[in-house]
């Protein structure tokens, strides 16, 4: 049957900034889907309700509490699936993201640091999950976002990252090519804590969801279902490409009351 090809039973995956969001709805998806999961995030607390979530499905979950920006210890999650669980087949490198800001109060350091937290942490983690995914022809879906690919005020350290992490899927993939396979979610707007700015004010909500064709703001369980496609058989034929999951959203076009400048 054709659902068969969303299964991923009895693989292992490692997914970044689990403990909430898009990364735990990640991480609840493919267990659901029959995979062990290796989880991480800053907050023990937050990921200990996320392997609950995962165990309640009969599958496995490692806990890893750490801080990503540590490129060692997010290189380390690799060698931790393939320690607990004997191998490693999927990655989702989902931590990111970076705060709004004005163009002249977005300092040259404000880049390096969203270049950092956005890309360099995921090549890390990819590149030390290289050698086990070679063993299992495994996939990596990398979270990038709208604003990698559209304008929009404040938003310049951010999109300038996720517009680097899309293009690093795409030659990533072409590197990795043909045993394992690299793909990207665009993301747009979408229910979690990085939106609460907007999903808390009822002028930005309305802003947002005014601007989106499909006239809501996303759940994190329907990018969850993507990174499911896209680490699972159903998505074989598919590498170094960006999926856009964003509501059909061209600008965001919000105000957030920055300054001109």
């Amino acid at each position: 049957m054709i659902l068969d090809r969303f299964l991923v039973t009895g693989k292992v995956a490692v997914v970044t900034g689990a403990g909430r969001g898009i990364g735990a709805a990640s991480a609840v998806a493919l267990a659901q889907a029959g995979a062990d999961v290796v989880i991480s995030a800053r907050t023990e607390e937050q990921l200990s309700k996320v392997a609950a979530e995962i165990e309640a499905t009969g599958r496995r979950a490692l806990i890893v509490p750490l801080d990503l920006n540590d490129l060692e210890a997010a290189a380390g999650l690799a060698q931790a699936a393939k320690d607990e669980f004997g191998r490693l087949d999927i990655v989702v490198n989902n931590v990111g993201g970076t705060m709004p800001a004005a163009f002249m109060s977005t300092k040259p350091h404000h880049l390096e640091n969203a270049f950092h937290f956005n890309v360099t942490i995921a090549h890390a983690l990819t590149r030390a999950a290289v050698p086990h995914l070679l063993e299992t022809c495994g996939s990596v879906v990398n979270i990038s976002s709208v604003m990698g690919r559209v304008s929009g005020r404040g938003f310049l350290a951010y999109g300038t990252a996720k517009a680097a992490l899309a293009h690093y899927t795409r030659l990533a993939a072409l590197d990795l090519a043909p045993k394992i396979r690299v793909n990207a979610i665009a993301v747009g707007s979408v229910a979690t804590s990085a939106l609460e700015i907007v999903v808390n004010d009822e002028g930005l909500r309305t802003q947002m969801e005014a601007n989106t064709p499909l006239g809501r703001i996303g759940d994190p369980e329907e990018i969850a279902a993507t990174v499911l496609f896209l680490a699972s058989p159903a998505g074989g034929y598919a590498t170094g490409k960006v999926f856009e999951v964003d509501g059909g959203i061209d600008r965001p076009n919000l105000d957030l009351g920055l300054p001109d400048l």
